[in-house]
C-alpha cells in the first residue's frame, strides 16, 4: 500500500479481503479437487480387484484429470467455468453408478453429497439450481432400479433416505443463508469506516487504482484530493475526543452533501481524508473544492451550547497531467497538502505555485 503509514483504522488491515476471499476459495476447490482424484483412484483398484477394468481405467482417467485440475485452478483467471465443469459430470457420474448393472445399492449415499457441493462451491442460489434437479433424478432412479415394496420395512427404508436428504438440503440452505449474510455484512466493514461512514483506507485505495486504470483506457482527466483537518489535537484536548469525533462525521456530512454519487470520500486514517472525483479536470474540480473548504470554515460544528469551528487544508493532483499512477498521484496531492501546512493552512494547493493566503477561523 502507497498511503502513508500514521494513525489508521483498523478497518486497513482488511483492504485486502477481497483477495484473501478469491484465495480461500480456490484453495478449496483445489482440495475438493484433489480429494476426489485420490478416492477415484483407492476405487479405481477396488474395481481392478474386482475385474471391473472398463470403469477402472474410467476413474483413473478421471482421477488424473483431477489433480492436474487441482494443480492448474490457482493459476486461471476465472474460476466459476472450472466448478461447473467439475459438479456436473461429479453429479452425472453419481446418477450413473445408482443404475448401473451389479452396482452397490449403497452407492446411492453418494447422492447426499450433491447439495453439500453445490452450496460449498456456488453458494446458495446456483447452488440450490443445481441441486435440485440432480437430488430428484436420484430419487426417482433409485426407485426406478429398486422397487420399494409397501410394506413398513420398504416404506421405513424410503422414509430413511428421503428425510435424510430433505434435512441435508434445508441445513446446508439455512447454513449457506447465514454464512452469505455475515459475509456481506463483513464486506460492508471492510469497505467502511465505522466512525465516520464514509469509504475505509483500504476501500478508497482500490476505488484509486480501479479509477486510473478506467481513466487510462477512456482517457478522461481524474481529480484526487486529500485533505487534513486543521490543529485537530487541539479540538480533542479541548472539548473532549467525543467532540473530536462528531467533527470528523460534522466534516464528512459537510463534503457528501456537495460530491456527486459517482464521486469517493474516503477515510485514510486519523484527521485525514481523500476525495477521488471522477472524469473530472482541473479546472472544475478547483472551484468546488475550494468551495468545500469554505463551507467547512464558515459552519462550525455546534457541540452542546459550544461552537467548534473547524478549517481543512487540501492538497489536488490531476491524472494524468501531474501523475501516471495512483502512487504517483497521491504522491503528488499528498505534497501538495503539506505544502497548504507549510503556508498557514486553511488552504487549497492545487498546483505547484504559491496558494493565495486564507485567513483561518
Amino acid at each position: 500500500m502507497f498511503f502513508r503509514p500514521r494513525a489508521t483504522s483498523g478497518n486497513d488491515h482488511h483492504a485486502g479481503f477481497a483477495d484473501l476471499q478469491d484465495i480461500g476459495q480456490r484453495s478449496l476447490i483445489r482440495m475438493i479437487f484433489a480429494a476426489t482424484g485420490l478416492t477415484l483412484w483407492v476405487f479405481c483398484a477396488l474395481q481392478f480387484m474386482a475385474h471391473n477394468y472398463l470403469l477402472a481405467s474410467f476413474e483413473l482417467l478421471i482421477g488424473v484429470v483431477l489433480l492436474w485440475g487441482a494443480w492448474r485452478i490457482v493459476r486461471v483467471r476465472n474460476v466459476l467455468p472450472w466448478v461447473y465443469l467439475y459438479l456436473l459430470p461429479t453429479f452425472s457420474f453419481l446418477l450413473y453408478i445408482i443404475v448401473v448393472p451389479n452396482a452397490s445399492k449403497t452407492a446411492f449415499v453418494w447422492v447426499y453429497s450433491i447439495p453439500v457441493l453445490s452450496y460449498l462451491l456456488l453458494g446458495r442460489k446456483r447452488g440450490s439450481v443445481l441441486a435440485l434437479p440432480f437430488v430428484l433424478a436420484a430419487c426417482l432412479l433409485y426407485l426406478y432400479t429398486y422397487p420399494i415394496h409397501l410394506d413398513a420395512a420398504g416404506l421405513i427404508d424410503l422414509g430413511n433416505a428421503v428425510f435424510c436428504g430433505v434435512m441435508i438440503i434445508v441445513f446446508v440452505h439455512l447454513y449457506e443463508t447465514r454464512r452469505a449474510s455475515a459475509h456481506q455484512q463483513l464486506q460492508q466493514m471492510v469497505r467502511t469506516d465505522a466512525l465516520t461512514g464514509v469509504a475505509s483506507r483500504g476501500s478508497f485505495q482500490q476505488s484509486l487504482d480501479q479509477s486510473v486504470r478506467e481513466a487510462r483506457r477512456s482517457q478522461e482527466k481524474l481529480v484526487l484530493v486529500i485533505l487534513d483537518v486543521d490543529h485537530f489535537k487541539a479540538v480533542n484536548d479541548q472539548y473532549g475526543h467525543d467532540a473530536g469525533d462528531q467533527a470528523l462525521r460534522h466534516i464528512c456530512n459537510s463534503l457528501s452533501q456537495r460530491l456527486r454519487n459517482t464521486d469517493t470520500l474516503g477515510r485514510l486514517g486519523g484527521e485525514e481524508f481523500g476525495l477521488l472525483l471522477r472524469n473530472t479536470e482541473r479546472t472544475a474540480a478547483e472551484p468546488l473544492v475550494e468551495m468545500l473548504r469554505e463551507q467547512i470554515a464558515s459552519k462550525p460544528l455546534l457541540y452542546g451550547d459550544q461552537q467548534i469551528f473547524l478549517t481543512v487544508t487540501l492538497g489536488l493532483a490531476e491524472w494524468p497531467s501531474d501523475a501516471e499512477s495512483a502512487e504517483q498521484l497521491y504522491r503528488c496531492a499528498d505534497q501538495r497538502l503539506y505544502r497548504g501546512k507549510e503556508q498557514g493552512r486553511n488552504r487549497l494547493v492545487s498546483s505547484t505555485n504559491h496558494a493565495p493566503p486564507h485567513t483561518e477561523s
